[in-house]
């Protein structure tokens, strides 16, 4: 049950940026995208600031010559070690403590759904969220059904003689939104960006990256990946002998395709994220997989062609589809299966596949609770409508309204200063504020709300519920197929604790659940504030200029808007800033593991641009205020509390297999080093603190990096 459809950031084409990520182990399941938000009205000045308010807690700081030295330590370090990871967890910090809170609301909302659902309105969303809920925490019906509700697709599966039934099983599974082998899904055309189009990328593989299949040092991590196969199978009745023989066909199977897959660091670029084809050129690619056949199954109407965005990938499934056993496919099939459906069905597969994916390759002791797994396949399943109540909840519009504003003043602060950048050529300037004009901000959650009227769920089956969802949100999502694209979708919901630009739409969105403390206080000063969700809007702003995004119009389309002499200036600072991560090795006792300076290049170009744009912005509020610039809070200046809230924002800890699975597949640098890079670039950091020529929180001379 490969869900295509859950694209949280738009992310058919993998290129939409979000402020951070998460594990396999600690991810709750995506939303569904969600339907239009209108842009916040323009504001021209800071909003009247309320009286401010002690919103930092001083006595958390350590001692103050470590400002210079570690300010990730200074600031966070007491808290740190008063905050231990929960058990059911693989880090902890502000993100998590947020996003906990907002668990905890949104389970307050389903718990009330669940039992109000026999007496709520019929057809209502308060009603299916309900039943959905009921579904997932009837455990002795879950338990009594054990893997009954996957022996149709096991017999299914069983029954495949060669590779062309196979083709055919993975077309017929697709259009019962059960995606095997590949991912499938619509997003806007990188060449013409205001029309929707099929994309087909790759997939397929259970181990989070191509190396773990074929590194010596993953071979631990490898015999553990089989021994959970192994034993996913044997609970579905495979005998013990013929379980580890399956095993290990699918790992030599799942090799292969790994072979054939892109490396995190490849798939960023934009150029290995689109390959536009007709029909026919696809076939030639895939001669055992016949595409009209699978769109016309999926009732998708193909026009001049779609993305085949990996032609490396799916030449290799097609040589599979020629050349693998049928028993093999059978094997890699069954297991997919299995543990798609695990978190669905009874206790023992739950397990399995959390001690692999949980203890093993994450670290983490404890499976979350009950109430959060289902909670979970809710905002899988029904995200957007689970937001619908969020908000009405928790959200004020004079939380919406004095975020517009701070969201007004960021952008502000970015056009002036791509106008005064020195490095670039008016050319380039000019088409750069091009880009700026065409942004699209959105604030809270959508206007007009998705209709679930075609979805249909009930108390009883929790995994037929899940899988229905998943149908109809498949279909919601390839029915988007050669209809022009729609700038004003969410593809977060509400109650996520994160925020995201999307470069083919060229959209930055803030969701109601992160304009909360510690990132926004509605009365707080207006350093916290623009430290805390200023940065952040400035961070998204930043990914329209970033590597990725750099690459993208205004309008969207993927066309190169630089001279080759601006290009080529703008690459030589961010290999410094590459080289800066590069030298980073986070993890204590472990002085081999370094961060990937070119996976996580976005995401660092961001931090840096954020957060000097939030400084400038910073700086044009306190002109306004002159009687808050002039005046300490707890002892610190505004400019020292902005940079204080900045690394607040990142504070946390994480166990030591997460991180370093966190090194190897996620585009975000460390939280406590993303606390430190970016003001350690900036000469207003060093003002503020007082900090010297030859602190390690200053670099100075040609070892600073300044983008945007």
């Amino acid at each position: 049950m490969t869900q295509q459809y859950l694209k949280p950031l738009a992310l058919t084409a993998a290129v939409a940026l979000a402020l951070t990520g998460c594990g396999k182990s600690e991810q709750a399941a995506a939303p569904a995208p969600a339907t239009p938000a209108t842009a916040p009205a323009p504001a021209a000045t800071t909003a009247a600031a309320p009286a401010p308010t002690t919103a930092f807690d001083v006595s958390e700081l350590g001692p103050s010559d470590e400002a210079c030295t570690d300010f990730n330590s200074f600031v966070n370090a007491k808290w740190v070690a008063a905050n231990p990871i929960p058990e059911d967890r693989t880090r902890w910090g502000a993100f998590d403590k947020l996003a906990e809170d907002s668990l905890n609301t949104q389970h307050d909302i389903v718990d009330a759904a669940a039992k109000g659902a026999a007496t709520a309105q019929a057809g209502s969303i308060e009603q299916k969220i309900g039943q959905l809920y009921q579904s997932g925490m009837n455990e002795d019906a879950i338990e009594k059904a054990g893997f009954d509700p996957i022996k149709p697709k096991l017999d299914a599966i069983a029954a495949l003689k060669n590779g062309a039934d196979v083709a055919g099983y993975i077309t017929k599974a697709y259009a019962e939104g059960d995606g095997l082998v590949f991912g499938f899904g619509s997003g806007a055309d990188f060449q013409n960006a205001a029309m929707q189009i099929a994309y087909a990328n790759q997939a397929g593989l259970g181990l989070p990256t191509k190396d773990y299949y074929t590194d010596a040092k993953y071979k631990d991590l490898r015999d553990a990946y089989v021994a959970y196969i192994a034993k996913a199978l044997q609970l579905t009745g495979v005998s013990e002998a013929d379980a580890k023989k399956q095993a290990d066909e699918v790992l030599a199977f799942e090799t292969k395709l790994a072979a054939a897959s892109l490396a995190p660091v490849e798939e960023r670029d934009p150029k290995n994220q689109y390959h536009f084809v007709s029909v026919k050129q696809a076939d030639k690619v895939t001669p055992h997989f016949n595409w009209e056949n699978f769109f016309k199954a999926q009732g998708v109407t193909i026009d001049k062609g779609f993305s085949l965005s990996q032609p490396k990938f799916f030449a290799e499934f097609d040589k599979l589809l020629a050349s693998a056993p049928a028993s093999q496919w059978q094997a890699y099939l069954r297991f997919h299966t299995i543990d798609d459906a695990s978190n669905y069905l009874s206790k023992n597969f739950q397990d399995n596949k959390f001690d692999f994916y949980g203890k093993t390759l994450a670290g983490q002791p404890q499976q979350k609770p009950r109430w959060k797994r289902v909670l979970g396949a809710v905002n899988m399943s029904m995200g957007e409508a689970l937001g619908q109540l969020y908000v009405a909840k928790v959200f004020t519009p004079e939380a919406k309204e004095r975020a517009q504003v701070l969201v007004d003043n960021v952008r502000n602060a970015l056009k002036t200063r791509i106008e005064n950048l020195d490095w670039m050529s008016d050319a380039t300037k000019q088409q750069a504020i091009a880009k700026w004009n065409t942004f699209l901000p959105k604030i809270g959650y959508p206007d007009k709300w998705r209709d679930w009227s075609g979805l249909n769920v009930n108390g009883d089956s929790y995994y037929g519920n899940v899988m229905a969802a998943s149908k109809f949100n498949y279909d919601y999502d390839i029915a988007k197929i050669g209809k022009p694209t729609d700038r004003k979708e969410w593809g977060m919901t509400p109650q996520t604790v994160n925020a995201y630009y999307n470069p083919t739409d060229n959209t930055i969105n803030f969701p109601a659940a992160i304009l909360q403390p510690p990132f926004f206080y509605a009365k707080g000063d207006d350093a916290i504030n623009y430290g805390g969700i200023g940065a952040v809007i400035g961070h998204e702003a930043s990914h329209g200029f970033d590597d990725q995004g750099s690459q993208f119009d205004g309008a969207g389309n993927n066309k190169n808007w630089w001279t080759k002499d601006d290009r080529a200036k703008f690459d030589a600072r961010t290999d410094k800033l590459v080289q800066q991560f590069n030298d980073y090795a986070p993890i204590k006792d472990k002085p081999d593991a370094h961060v990937n300076g070119k996976l996580t290049l976005g995401e660092n170009i961001a931090d840096l641009g954020g957060l000097n744009v939030a400084y400038d912005a910073l700086q044009v509020a306190l002109k306004n205020n002159p009687k808050e610039a002039g005046e300490k809070i707890d002892g610190y200046t505004e400019d020292q509390r902005f940079f204080l809230n900045w690394a607040r924002v990142w504070r946390g800890s994480v166990r030591e297999k997460q991180a370093l699975l966190y090194l190897n597949t996620d585009p975000h640098a460390p939280a406590s080093l993303r606390a430190i890079g970016a003001p350690s670039n900036m000469p207003a950091f060093a003002a503020a603190f007082q900090c010297k020529p030859g602190d390690a929180m200053v670099r100075s001379g040609d070892k600073q990096v300044k983008i945007w």
